[in-house]
């Protein structure tokens, strides 16, 4: 566990036998302010992108999921390299490859975002549309129905500041058979999946088409753009999805399962790739 995710705090905690003093842990949440440099008209560029309210750690992946997901870059070739402020923890410095300048028009957001809401400030609903790199076309993907029912279970061994809080949202990867790859977590539902989709992105690992995604919470209509733009096409969710997650699910070609638990979960889009239904 990184100890720069959590904090105590000395709370009254009331029961039936009382109300004592203890020390409780909770999750930080603190501001990433994330600045891209980069070469445009032969003179170097510097902007702030967005400000995210997240909890520290794996901010470099942060960084480079959210400028992927938005559409910024494509690749980890467009990158030089991620760094930290020497000044702020709280910032990060993406610097752009030579000869790469960002696509910022596909940007249309406020500079502020909150943990809770990835896309307050976007200007409509089609600029939230972000193109995805990886075109979605014919497959053969199919995930056993058991394996489905097995990952709210797995994700919950893996949580590890969770399992200390209770205050953190969950990405993870795993592969067709079940086999738990990788998570991170934050207070952002949206961080959870960028500081994901991120960590592949630097390892080159894109796209991740031959993995399922399942959310720690509910679906949102974010998330699934997200999946979309890292070529994932089954995601699953241990809480509900909106309903503007299941109108991008289905055009994207994402299979879309809900309520995933042990002995049952819905299924809203994709249906072929669950057998033994």
């Amino acid at each position: 566990m990184e100890t720069s995710s959590i904090t105590y705090h000395k709370i009254i905690r009331v029961g039936a036998d009382g109300a004592k003093e203890v020390e409780d842990c909770l999750a930080i949440e603190e501001p990433l302010e994330i600045q891209l440099a980069f070469m445009a008209s032969g003179k170097r560029q510097g902007k702030s992108i967005s400000v995210t309210m997240r909890t520290p750690g794996n901010d470099p992946e942060l960084a480079a999921g959210f400028l992927f997901t938005e559409g910024i870059i494509r690749s980890k070739s467009e990158i030089a390299g991620i760094r930290h402020s020497v000044l702020d923890e709280n910032r990060v410095l993406v610097t752009c490859a030579d000869g790469f300048e960002p696509l910022l028009g596909s940007l249309e957001r406020n500079f502020y975002t909150t943990s809770s809401c990835g896309v307050c400030g976007k200007a409509s609903i089609d600029a939230i549309r972000t193109r995805s790199a990886f075109t979605a076309g014919e497959d053969q993907l199919v995930v056993e129905k058991s394996i489905v029912q097995q990952l709210a279970d797995q994700i919950g061994r893996h949580q590890q500041v969770f399992e200390s809080t209770g205050g953190l949202h969950a990405s993870a990867l795993f592969d067709l058979n079940g086999h738990f790859l990788m998570l991170r977590e934050d207070v952002g539902r949206h961080n959870a999946l960028d500081k994901l989709i991120g960590a592949a992105l630097l390892a080159d690992n894109l796209p991740l088409s031959q993995h399922v995604l399942l959310l720690s919470g509910r679906a949102s209509f974010e998330l699934i753009q997200k999946a979309a733009m890292a070529g994932i096409r089954i995601v699953a969710a241990i809480g509900a999805p909106s309903s503007l997650a299941v109108q991008l699910a289905g055009e994207s070609g994402i299979t879309l399962a809900g309520f995933v638990k042990k002995d049952k979960f819905n299924i809203y889009t994709g249906q072929h790739r669950i057998r033994s239904i």
